[in-house]
């Protein structure tokens, strides 16, 4: 008697984990889903928040003070745990985030809608306007043209976008609140400043449709002053080839993930 209710119970055991293991290896079929996703821009100065006309130190002694600030992101794109990439729409792909528009936690949202519903686990965008872009016209930039024209994001159609418009001032040990005007882009098609950022996710962000998932980015502006001294000619950037590309590197650094949150 104790022998087979020995053998039952080993029995009983190899049915449990074996609906177990079913119910493990079962695939949630995502197939024609869609949902929703936020990216949330959270610009900082290393580990302070970002605040308007608040003056901020740089380790050679320079200060400097932010009054306008913002940047072009596009190309957002979505990577999943198989390898795949989802590309947001061409036509609706370029934002401005600036800082103006920040809530009362200094958060500029990005919403992304109609995203294929997958679970992601890297996000990869531009900061600016790539050349292909560029390539298609003023007639092939949609309504971002004149959005960001409005914006004071543009130069002219021959030179192009600003990628990020930073204005303020800053001071040294001789100089006290001199006139600082940060506008990299790219020039017409002479000189490429396009820079992509791919940011790894701490947690699996789950996109479905009845969750919106949150991702939270820091973006770090002592970061644009790395390995430089503004008054070297870094308090002026514009279209001049030699100081572009290196602050165009540097906002390439800023960007982390700090969180996500699936919702």
């Amino acid at each position: 008697m104790k022998f087979l209710k020995y053998l039952f119970a080993l029995s009983l055991c190899a049915t449990i984990l074996s609906c177990s293991s079913d119910d493990d290896n079962t695939t949630e079929d995502l197939t024609g889903q869609t949902g929703d996703i936020v990216l949330k821009f959270d610009n900082g100065v290393g580990d302070q928040d970002f605040i308007f006309g608040t003056s901020y130190n740089k380790s050679n002694g320079e200060s400097f003070k932010i009054s306008t600030l913002k940047y072009i992101i596009s190309n957002v794109r979505l990577t999943d745990t198989n390898g795949n990439d989802f590309m947001y729409p061409l036509e609706d792909n370029a934002f401005i985030v600036n800082e103006a528009d920040g809530n009362n936690a200094g958060e500029i949202y990005v919403n992304l809608n109609n995203v294929d519903a997958a679970n992601y686990v890297s996000v990869t965008f531009g900061v600016g306007i790539d050349q292909d872009r560029f390539a298609l016209g003023a007639n092939g930039q949609g309504d971002f043209l004149d959005y960001a024209s409005d914006e004071g994001m543009m130069w002219s159609w021959a030179t192009g976008y600003r990628f990020i418009r930073l204005d303020g001032t800053y001071s040294t040990s001789t100089i006290t609140d001199d006139a600082l005007n940060i506008h990299m882009g790219s020039v017409g098609t002479s000189l490429d400043n396009y820079r992509e950022v791919t940011l790894s996710l701490p947690n699996t962000v789950l996109v479905r449709e009845d969750k919106t998932p949150q991702v939270h980015i820091k973006a770090d502006i002592l970061k644009i002053f790395d390995g430089i001294n503004i008054a070297d000619g870094y308090n002026q950037v514009h279209t001049d080839e030699n100081t572009t590309p290196v602050i165009a590197s540097n906002i390439q650094s800023m960007f982390t993930v700090h969180h996500v949150h699936n919702e």
